[in-house]
């Protein structure tokens, strides 16, 4: 490994954020290490989630080691220095990324990959009242508050999802199943369960096709699950949302799932970025400002190819953006990557069934969960029985 090299330090590549993409650049750096090349890690998160089995985690299918990925081993296997701290600011005159409660970490390569977090800040009350779904380990530490309440609650207990993508959708079907399952175990009576889904958008699952939003329409309606589509949240009180239509819905647990955002400190860096705030990257997932920075993941954009914010496209994007540092490195030419316009979505309902999308079909069944279980879960071995490293590298 790198760590127990003596070939001397020339250049200093530091990967900010565990997310897909940069969990396969450690992994490619390990099995085929670069001499001479500092690899470090800076993570806020030292066990990081695979957001493609949060939604069966929540419904109760898996346990926390399944979802979630120990950056330790894996930036051991890299050879890579392992900072647990929050980036916070990015000096790009001088290379440094700065870290909460840490030194500045020089650079001379810099790749990001933190992801992206709900949009609070546009709704009034929001910020102070609504439950975002990221960061992640805050949001799994608030879901066992709210199941301990559900639980307890004499009476009716009222959730609310806010946001009617995919993300919504399979989230708030996923509360739906543990809740049902805590409950009864618990000899309460499930009913007294309110669930409430929230769409700005004339449709549950705007981004995709008319037959997945009809199929999904039914599944809510027959887990009783009320939906609200064309009427954004105007306002958050405690305990209530305020819609724009001027109704207002009690709540014990507004969940946010909206619109992704961005930290300030990616635009305030002086890094280009596209109009919501996002690293504006180029084909060769490269920083179409500054060519020592590369972005991928929900956190970049790529001029001339939108894509939905979208675990799938980060996971794709790993191994092309660890040959491109490879060659930045090396200072040979950058190879050219566009993601596809068209990607798989395998959405579960929280209960054994899912429905498969992609383009203009879809399809659901029981047999697309268990579909669905397997990619994942042989996703998560490859993080966790790490193969050999090219001994000749």
């Amino acid at each position: 490994m790198q760590g127990s090299s003596n070939t001397p330090v020339l250049k200093d590549l530091v990967l900010v954020g565990g997310g897909h993409s940069h969990i396969a650049v450690l992994r490619k750096f390990g099995m085929k290490p670069e001499p001479g090349v500092r690899l470090t890690l800076v993570a806020r998160d030292i066990q990081t989630p695979y957001s493609g089995m949060l939604p069966g985690f929540v419904a109760g299918h898996y346990a926390f080691d399944d979802c979630h990925i120990d950056l330790r081993p894996l930036a051991q296997f890299a050879g890579a220095r392992l900072i647990h701290a929050e980036a916070t600011g990015l000096d790009l005159d001088n290379r440094r990324i700065h870290c909460a409660g840490r030194p500045p970490v020089a650079f001379d390569l810099l790749s990001l990959d933190i992801g992206s977090r709900p949009n609070t800040g546009h709704v009034p009350g929001a910020a102070e009242h609504a439950i975002p779904v990221k960061p992640i380990d805050r949001w799994l530490s608030q879901w066992q508050r709210v199941k301990a309440d559900a639980v307890a609650s004499g009476g009716a207990y009222r959730i609310a999802v806010v946001g009617a993508g995919a993300g919504g959708v399979e989230l708030i079907l996923a509360v739906r199943n543990a809740l049902v399952q805590e409950i009864t175990a618990a000899g309460g009576d499930p009913r007294r369960l309110q669930l409430d889904l929230i769409s700005a958008d004339a449709s549950v699952l705007p981004a995709h096709n008319r037959r997945a939003q009809r199929k999904f329409a039914r599944l809510l309606a027959e887990r009783d699950i009320r939906v609200h589509t064309g009427v954004p949240v105007a306002e958050v009180g405690p305990g209530e949302l305020h819609l724009a239509d001027g109704r207002r819905l009690e709540v014990d647990a507004p969940l946010w799932v909206t619109q992704a955002s961005a930290p300030e400190w990616i635009a305030d860096s002086g890094l280009a970025t596209d109009s919501h705030g996002f690293a504006e990257i180029n084909e060769s997932l490269q920083s179409t400002s500054h060519p020592q920075v590369f972005a991928t993941g929900d956190i970049a954009s790529m001029a001339g190819h939108p894509r939905p914010k979208s675990g799938v496209y980060a996971v794709r994007q790993g191994p092309p953006l660890a040959n491109n540092l490879r060659r930045a490195l090396l200072n040979r030419p950058l190879k050219r990557y566009v993601p596809q316009q068209k990607a798989l979505a395998i959405i579960g309902s929280g209960d054994g069934h899912a429905v498969a999308v992609r383009g203009n079909w879809a399809i659901e069944a029981d047999w697309l969960w268990s579909l669905k279980r397997w990619i994942d879960e042989r996703f998560m071995a490859k993080y966790r029985d790490l193969p050999q490293m090219d001994e000749g590298g």
